[in-house]
């Protein structure tokens, strides 16, 4: 079985039932070419136009929300004027940084959680994410 680093973009689109265009092909490339990792629009952007990738930022953000809803990628709101995508999609927590805006991984088995309300009738949790803030010490 191929790891995720070994699928190419235009198969990974596919799998998602996304059309392999080539803009999102070369996106699924960017985003998925240095494995797991939290990034922005904006970030993803910059590395399109370095790459020479032409693309809009407007595109970015409706690519990076389509991969979303297809479930290749998740969505962090760590900030509310910040919106991280996740290329790790299994279950897991967050270290944030504050000041440095860096988002870093904490495995599931890490942190354990109970007492969770009753969802509301027809309603089911779809998963809980666990943000911890960080600072470099005072004093």
């Amino acid at each position: 079985m191929k790891t995720a680093l070994e699928i190419g973009s235009e198969d990974r689109l596919r799998h998602y039932g996304l059309r392999p265009t080539r803009q999102r092909m070369a996106l699924a490339e960017l985003i998925f070419a240095k494995g797991d990792r939290h990034l922005t629009v904006e970030e993803l952007h910059e590395e399109a136009v370095t790459a020479g990738v032409p693309v809009s930022l407007a595109t970015v953000y409706n690519t990076l929300h389509q991969f979303t809803e297809a479930g290749m990628i998740r969505v962090l709101a760590v900030e509310s004027a910040k919106t991280y995508f996740d290329t790790n999609v299994s279950d897991h927590h967050h270290f944030f940084v504050e000041g440095e805006n860096e988002v870093l991984d904490i495995p599931v088995n890490n942190i354990s959680i109970g007492n969770l309300p009753e969802p509301p009738p027809g309603m089911e949790i779809a998963h809980v994410d666990v943000v911890i803030r960080l600072r470099a010490k005072r004093g």
